[in-house]
């Protein structure tokens, strides 16, 4: 099968490429860069090709012969939507690993054209949602009728230039949940819970994670909060970064000074989520999960995903519909546990 890695000189897309030649995998790398493509696409012995995303006519052309394409170039907000709109107009399958919750929607609203065409869209297809939207899956599960759903993930090693410019953003817009099926804006943060993590129970603040979308399109769970432990600065700055001149400043100071986690952080980290679902009765289940490194298990997801990716379900997906609720547990380091009912 022949695919192709745009954003194959990014961070995570680098990673990607090099555990892919490893596996014996041949991609085709690309990205807008010559520059950086080439190198790449040389140093691994690799077909590279070149293109932008802001001219459609380009981006149809790179995808020539191509069966799927694993887009890994952020901000996905700027550049999700034209390379998938490539796709559904060439018949190629398309994966991604925004958390973005724009995204996730946009994507969603794509989703006839896709399914009419024969294509599948499966956005968040890494840590950025892989594990959470698996959870969400197993306790639905687990509780069919349940009506609340909360998800919290811990993670270690430090974030790759795109995540962190990508975290910046989203932030300084406030906080997003879902009540009662549709997605509301409320400040950053204005929730907390106490989650119970394999590592022990720590307190966790809402975020605007992707699973306030993907969750509720896995579940149908009408009301999905997501959590994660911020620092008191952190969550501080987020306010001073409400204002666009200097949110844009310090984006770009984050995309120059952070580098990404090194190969001891890489090997030495990892992930936690803990999740917890809850029906109008009173019942709940909790569930939680433990992993590697958010970007080794993106790179490993992606490279178990792509392969398949045109033989999975037309239209939009998310990971659990498509893979199935199992999916996560089957990736490398990755343990769950859901919990009795009680």
């Amino acid at each position: 099968m022949t695919w192709l890695l745009y954003g194959a000189t990014g961070y995570t897309g680098r990673l990607i490429a090099r555990r892919a030649v490893a596996l014996g995998m041949r991609p085709v790398l690309a990205g807008r860069s010559a520059a950086k493509v080439v190198p790449l696409a040389a140093e691994l012995g690799l077909e590279h090709r070149v293109f932008g995303l802001d001219d459609a006519a380009a981006v149809r052309r790179g995808l020539a012969d191509v069966e799927s394409v694993a887009h890994c170039a952020g901000p996905f907000v700027r550049t999700a939507l034209p390379m998938a709109r490539a796709c559904v107009e060439t018949g190629t399958g398309y994966l991604d690993i925004t958390g973005e919750i724009d995204v996730f929607e946009s994507l969603h609203a794509l989703g006839t054209q896709a399914a009419g065409a024969g294509v599948t869209l499966l956005p968040g297809a890494g840590f950025d949602v892989v594990p959470t939207d698996c959870v969400a899956a197993l306790l639905a599960a687990r509780l069919p009728d349940a009506t609340q759903l909360d998800l919290a993930f811990l993670t270690g090693g430090g974030a790759s230039p795109g995540t962190v410019r990508t975290v910046l953003e989203s932030a300084a817009e406030g906080g997003r949940l879902r009540s009662g099926g549709e997605i509301r804006t409320v400040p950053f943060g204005s929730r907390q819970v106490r989650a119970a993590f394999p590592s022990g129970a720590r307190t966790v603040v809402s975020v605007p994670w992707g699973d306030v979308s993907t969750a509720y399109h896995s579940t149908g769970i009408p009301d999905v909060t997501t959590y994660t432990a911020v620092p008191s600065p952190a969550l501080a700055a987020t306010r001073v970064l409400r204002f666009g001149p200097l949110r844009g400043v310090v984006g770009g100071a984050a995309g120059r000074l952070v580098r990404g986690p090194g190969e001891r952080a890489l090997n030495g980290t990892g992930c936690e989520v803990w999740g917890r679902a809850r029906d109008a009765a009173g019942n709940t289940v909790s569930a939680t999960l433990t992993g590697p490194n958010p970007y080794r298990l993106t790179v490993d997801s992606v490279l178990r995903i792509v392969p398949r990716l045109p033989e999975l379900p037309d239209g939009f997906q998310t990971p659990s519909r498509a893979l199935g609720a199992d999916f996560a547990s089957t990736l490398d380091g990755v343990t769950v546990t859901v919990a009795t009912l009680h």
